[in-house]
């Protein structure tokens, strides 16, 4: 089971932890892929700190929803609305908007919340699928909790699975992958102000 940073810019914002540090702890945990998601900012704003991102972080980039950003990083990760969005704005069905969003190489993520979203993706040329919410987040708003119902759904999927929502660093999950933004940021926090705290002394 790898680890899955998820950059949640309001996150970092919320426990005064800069990029490079949310990066330098990423790389740390040994985490191989890192996403970017910024539900508030302007494109110009997210394009910028994903070029700053781009500075620290050499694995795999991901970038969450923003399809204009998708050339300047590694793949791109859609919730079904965005996919839903997608498909009526370009007038194509849905496996076709994954065909196109992975021409170029580029990885793409689906969410999915239960089994029919699961079985939904299994038809789609997706490079992993998110599973979730495992718990409570207070970075979205999660009605649908899985907790460890998620074990029982992880073998449906014919694709990596990513779990997420709410997941902990230590967590021990059987999946692919386990998505983890918030107790990075709590991590990163607490060792700057230990650090802080070190230099007054």
């Amino acid at each position: 089971m790898a680890l899955y940073a998820l950059l949640d810019f309001d996150t970092l914002q919320k426990y005064g932890v800069s990029i490079e540090e949310f990066c330098k702890t990423a790389k740390g945990l040994k985490a191989k892929i890192l996403q970017y998601r910024d539900k508030n900012s302007s494109l110009e704003e997210k394009k910028k700190r994903l070029f700053e991102i781009k500075k620290y972080w050499k694995k795999t980039l991901i970038i969450n929803d923003t399809v204009e950003l998708l050339p300047y990083c590694d793949g791109i990760h859609i919730g079904q609305e965005d996919l839903e969005k997608l498909s009526a704005d370009m007038k194509i069905s849905k496996k076709e908007v994954i065909e196109f969003l992975r021409q170029n190489g580029k990885k793409v993520g689906l969410s999915t919340h239960n089994k029919e979203e699961i079985l939904e993706a299994n038809k789609f040329p997706l490079s992993y699928i998110g599973l979730g919410a495992y718990r409570p987040t207070f970075t979205k708003n999660t009605s649908n909790i899985l907790g460890q119902k998620v074990i029982n759904l992880i073998k449906y999927s014919y694709h990596p699975v990513a779990v997420i929502g709410g997941v902990k660093i230590y967590d021990k999950i059987p999946s692919k992958f386990k998505v983890v933004g918030s107790d990075i940021c709590r991590l990163t926090s607490i060792r700057l102000k230990k650090k802080r705290i070190f230099k007054t002394k």
